[in-house]
């Protein structure tokens, strides 16, 4: 199979991902981002993680989850957890990795390949489940950060693995463009429901990319 007929799909771990570029010292541009990998094949979906904080007035991650919903990407949010820890601080919680891990696994058997963007080890399990399916995972993150940004376990499980280093003249963002927001890690809550059945070829639309979050 030529990898121009390769059916792919993107899993963008929104709170790792930001996470790794600010680490790198870049921002990512969404719209460049989706024109590459939809060069690269059939791009299916391009799903895009992140929690929010349901009862604050106004997030300022909300603008990126709606530019990117309305632009090729499936936004995927709920809302994030406080607690308090043993020691009496206050923690937010708004991990994602359930919501990727059944979509992921849904997917699996429409696509030849998948895409992960995040250096979570705790992927490694998923990623060893999506090829015993025959689908071949790439898992995009960095090992050019000191220390590397994602886990050697996952690294090794994958069947490439690409440094977004490598991809940073392709998806990021022209510094003469407009400032970019710091983000943080919140999104809108919606019912979460499998929208790759949904969801028809992935679109590409002129809009902000500005990106906001910041999870555990």
């Amino acid at each position: 199979m030529s990898p121009q007929s390769e059916k792919l799909a993107l899993f963008i771990d929104g709170a790792n991902l930001y996470a790794t570029a600010k680490t790198l010292g870049f921002d990512i541009d969404y719209k460049r981002l989706l024109r590459e990998f939809q060069s690269r094949g059939y791009l299916m979906r391009a799903f895009y993680y992140t929690a929010v904080i349901e009862d604050q007035e106004y997030s300022s991650i909300r603008p990126l989850i709606d530019w990117l919903d309305y632009n090729g990407y499936t936004v995927v949010t709920k809302a994030t957890k406080e607690f308090v820890d043993q020691s009496g601080r206050r923690k937010v919680k708004g991990n994602m990795d359930i919501e990727l891990a059944v979509d992921a696994m849904e997917l699996a058997e429409h696509i030849d390949h998948m895409v992960l963007f995040s250096g979570d080890g705790d992927f490694r399990s998923l990623v060893e489940a999506i090829q015993r399916r025959g689908v071949r995972v790439t898992v995009v993150s960095t090992i050019s950060s000191s220390p590397p940004m994602v886990a050697d376990e996952l690294r090794r499980q994958a069947d490439v693995f690409l440094d977004i280093v490598e991809l940073q003249p392709k998806i990021g963002r022209d510094p003469s463009e407009r400032p970019h927001r710091e983000p943080r890690e919140p999104r809108e809550p919606r019912g979460h429901t499998p929208q790759f059945l949904q969801r028809s070829a992935v679109r590409d639309r002129p809009g902000p990319t500005d990106d906001d979050f910041d999870e555990d």
